[in-house]
């Protein structure tokens, strides 16, 4: 018979631990609950919960100070026990304080039942010793998308397989064109919600007008030209996974919208205030340092937090260069099969000569050339004088070095888009490669610069 997990519900309020109690234990828990931080520490000393619940505010402290000095004494004594941290929604700020100091989640009050028994649930699968091995474990994992055996990509799809079967949230990072979207369709595709939907949202392409009706949905009439009813993102996506790229992107007032939801898993449609309850898992994408930008300002802190419970960072195809041999073989086999043509040879110097190229548009630049080379090429063993004639190098810094000195960063910006778009006659794509960026991304920017092409 498999033994309970035990959990520790540290509050001062009477009600709010009898709550949490029978709540737990109807989710088949074994639960101890304690009103402070003396009684709390006394148990901890001696025994080791799998969870710790706990609130941030006491009758002596307003200020969550008392909070935080228990949850780093509990830290201590209980270094590897997930805490899990219960505040208000204007003590975020404080919750954020406790991640950094090693909690592992938190939720605000008027809790959702659903939303903190999930985040129980993911805190104590993580933290079985089964789910902290170091070993490769792809039994009943599957990643036929993904093309590679370079190290690199392998301690990316061992954290993967780890991963996969809880509800953790998970940020994916890296450069742009290095398969961040292969990865989340590979979490969700051996999750427990593979049956359910997959949901993609490019955030960096949905205006701020048009967030909450695109996420949440509106009713007919909620606004001009809202002539039918429209089902958001967040509704489409109930039961299964919905996958945030381009999450750096995002504006502050569309951020602080997605952490309500991401927080209490409820949202409202336009037009209709009745809140909706949805079950979905988070995972997010950036090529963006969100930390530098937590730092500038520009990112919150606390849906920083609220994301990135896992972090999975794509090494660039630079850092993975065996692994070329095998996506070229790929592209070729995909190009073959599309295009109704016989599969075409790639000779050893060709593969040599590919393989030493800078790619600083990762996967995606290697794709767009070996289709461009087969399918303009009539050889049947491609030299590397076939791909020499249709390689264009995205050479950013010949774009910048025709900037005109003394602009300000934003004019620079703008002009080197400008500059992209005029060498690649306005081929947003293909500027694209060459900046860095998704195509998303540049429109955003050609937006806000009113480039009209």
């Amino acid at each position: 018979m498999e033994t309970k997990s035990k959990i520790l519900v540290i509050d001062d309020d009477s009600s709010i631990r009898s709550s949490l109690g029978f709540l737990l234990k109807r989710a088949g828990y074994e639960v101890e609950t304690v009103p402070g931080p003396k009684e709390a520490l006394q148990i901890v000393r001696t025994s080791s919960p799998d969870l710790i619940l706990m609130d941030m505010n006491f009758s002596l402290s307003t200020t969550g100070e008392e909070g935080l000095v228990l949850l780093r004494q509990v830290k201590i004594f209980c270094p590897h026990v997930p805490v899990v941290l219960i505040t208000a929604w204007g003590s975020i700020q404080l919750a954020v304080q406790g991640m950094q100091a090693g909690a592992f989640d938190f939720v605000t009050k008027p809790w959702n039942n659903m939303a903190l028994l999930k985040t129980i649930r993911t805190a104590i699968e993580l933290n079985r010793p089964e789910n902290k091995h170091t070993g490769a474990d792809d039994t009943d994992v599957h990643f036929e998308k993904i093309i590679g055996r370079s190290k690199a990509l392998r301690d990316v799809l061992q954290v993967v397989s780890r991963i996969a079967r809880t509800n953790a949230s998970v940020l994916i990072t890296g450069e742009s064109g290095t398969g961040k979207e292969l990865i989340a369709e590979a979490i969700h595709r051996n999750s427990p919600r593979s049956c359910s939907p997959f949901v993609k949202v490019n955030l960096g392409g949905i205006s701020q007008s048009l967030f909450e009706s695109e996420m949440f949905g509106h009713k007919k009439g909620a606004f001009t030209d809202a002539f039918t009813d429209r089902v958001g993102r967040f509704e489409m996506a109930d039961k299964g996974t919905i996958f945030l790229d381009e999450i750096g992107e995002l504006d502050l007032s569309c951020q602080v919208k997605l952490l309500r939801v991401l927080q209490d898993q409820t949202f409202e449609v336009l037009g209709d205030s009745r809140p909706r309850k949805v079950d979905v898992r988070i995972v997010s994408a950036t090529n963006r340092d969100l930390a530098q930008m937590v730092g500038e300002h520009t990112f919150r802190e606390d849906l920083f937090y609220r994301i990135n419970l896992i972090t999975i960072h794509l090494p660039a195809l630079r850092e993975r260069r065996e692994d070329i041999p095998l996506l070229v073989k790929h592209f070729v086999r995909m190009q073959a099969e599309q295009n109704g043509i016989p599969v075409t040879e790639v000779s050893s110097e060709a593969m040599d000569y590919l393989q030493h190229l800078p790619y600083p548009g990762n996967i995606r630049e290697l794709k767009n050339l070996v289709e461009r080379t087969l399918l303009v090429s009539s050889n049947p063993l491609l030299t590397p004088a076939d791909f020499e004639a249709n390689y264009h190098p995205a050479a950013l810094s010949s774009v910048a070095s025709a900037v005109p000195s003394g602009l300000t960063l934003e004019e620079m910006e703008k002009q080197t888009i400008l500059q992209a778009l005029r060498q690649h006659g306005n081929n947003v794509s293909q500027a694209a490669l060459q900046l860095g960026l998704s195509r998303a991304a540049l429109y955003r920017r050609m937006e806000k610069y009113r480039i009209q092409i």
